[in-house]
């Protein structure tokens, strides 16, 4: 059969994805004299590639989303029978497996109660921004349009999402983007120096590192401000967690201005923190909670916008008028495997104990990654919670001055050859590309955690001695 791809032999599907595929955040041109990687199966934590090489996958997926692991026929088997009963239907009619989704889901989330279902965590957050467009032409004459967002976070890679994205490097040669979107101070200790705030540590930094978006507000004008968009745990951007005092004085002063709070869970939500999701560890009751990757732990596509019942009333005051209600849709939101698949991917985290797994396993891995920095001067910083985590390279301890992306390509790149992937954040933040990152999928045991962090040792002994 012309094409037809023969038992135990790949050479064909390599070709072809050499003359066709387009692959993301790639530079194909070594791919002129290089194969490009093609991973073929996956079980458990573990790939393989097209040469045989196994891996264990430090990264779940390459961008934090199979959190449950590879290989779940549990999984597979709902969606093949859900696709038989009913593939889709458009999502301006209900469907069993999305009305089920929705009830599970908004029982891990109190005070939220509507699920908005789409196909991706950048249109999940597109689905926020234009609630609250609209939100401020029926509520306030249509002055309360403009969406602060911060430094170094990513809210995904459509033009209205990279209009409120804090990764420089990533929106260059995009623009110009939409207006009315303003951006506030990050809230990294670590680089508090950066912000003048030297003098600061712990709560009182975390409290004053709010307040910058206070005075953001107030330079702004209260009355043209709608919302306030931020991850829990800053991802992409750094992988950085918010000091304590932060979440209270942000809560706080979204209430005194009157401005919705969106929270955008793409990578932290369904456990990656020990918690279904990340703003939880912080008690903070947002308006808006956006959501994507490991929602099906990437057996299905889907994503979803939750929202209070407050902000879904605002959108059913008057029957009558054509306007009133949220005018959207989104084709591949009334797909029938997401919310199937989901549904199932929630039944395997509780069942299995994987948000204790979590916490867990992250300690350990927590507790490892601090031993590499007592004996790797090269290691200037390690954060985060969960199976989520970063460290931080630097030439220097005390100027904090960033290895170049270079080197930490070259990290990743050993660690690799070693067999295990691990994540580093690149062409994000001009200079500020330096973090290695570690999201290994809830499933992980202790002797997975402590191979993943002998090959980061190994690897950093031969990049930098």
């Amino acid at each position: 059969m012309d094409g037809a791809l023969k038992e135990n032999d790949i050479s064909h599907v390599v070709a072809a994805d050499k003359a066709h595929v387009w692959h993301h955040l790639t530079q194909h041109k070594p791919f002129e004299t290089v194969d490009p990687r093609i991973i073929v199966e996956g079980k458990g934590l573990r790939v393989w590639d097209q040469n045989g090489k196994e891996y264990i996958d430090a990264v779940s997926g390459g961008v934090w989303t199979v959190n449950v692991g590879y290989g779940r026929e549990s999984i597979a088997d709902v969606v093949r029978d859900q696709l038989v009963k009913l593939n889709y239907f458009a999502g301006s009619a209900g469907s069993i497996p999305g009305a089920m989704f929705s009830e599970k889901l908004i029982s891990k989330m109190p005070g939220m109660t509507r699920v908005y279902v789409t196909n991706s965590g950048s249109e999940a957050n597109e689905k926020a921004f234009k609630m609250i467009r609209q939100i401020a032409h029926k509520r306030y004459g249509g002055k309360k349009t403009k969406i602060l967002y911060r430094d170094r976070d990513y809210h995904g890679s459509t033009l209205a999402a990279m209009s409120a994205g804090g990764q420089d490097e990533r929106n260059m040669q995009y623009g110009p983007f939409a207006p009315d979107f303003v951006r506030v101070p990050h809230c990294m200790e670590y680089r508090k120096h950066e912000l003048g705030m030297d003098h600061l540590s712990g709560a009182e930094f975390g409290r004053a590192a709010a307040d910058q978006i206070e005075a953001i507000i107030l330079r702004e004008g209260p009355d043209t401000v709608g919302a306030l968009c931020l991850e829990p745990i800053t991802a992409g951007g750094g992988v950085i967690e918010a000091p304590e005092g932060y979440w209270d004085r942000v809560q706080e002063i979204c209430k005194t201005y009157d401005i919705l709070l969106h929270i955008d869970e793409v990578v932290c939500g369904l456990g990656r923190t020990g918690t279904w999701f990340g703003y939880q560890h912080y008690g903070i009751q947002p308006d808006f909670v956006t959501m994507a990757k490991g929602v099906a732990s990437g057996y299905a596509a889907i994503a979803c916008c939750v929202t209070t019942e407050k902000v879904f009333e605002m959108f059913k005051d008057n029957p009558d008028d054509v306007l009133d209600h949220f005018r959207d849709i989104s084709t591949f939101g009334g797909c029938t495997a997401g919310p199937a698949a989901a549904l199932e991917n929630m039944r395997i985290i509780e069942d299995e104990g994987l948000l204790e797994n979590t916490t867990k396993m992250g300690e350990r891995m927590l507790d490892n990654l601090n031993a590499l920095m007592e004996k790797h001067e090269v290691i200037g910083d390690v954060r985060g919670k969960g199976l989520f985590l970063g460290v931080e390279l630097v030439t220097d301890r005390t100027t904090k001055d960033p290895v170049s992306e270079k080197e930490i390509g070259a990290v990743v790149g050993d660690c690799g050859a070693q067999g295990v992937i691990i994540g580093a954040s690149n062409r994000s933040i001009p200079g500020r590309n330096n973090v290695l990152c570690f999201s290994p999928a809830l499933i992980v045991t202790a002797d997975d955690v402590d191979r993943i962090t002998v090959a980061v040792d190994k690897a950093l002994t031969k990049v930098f001695g």
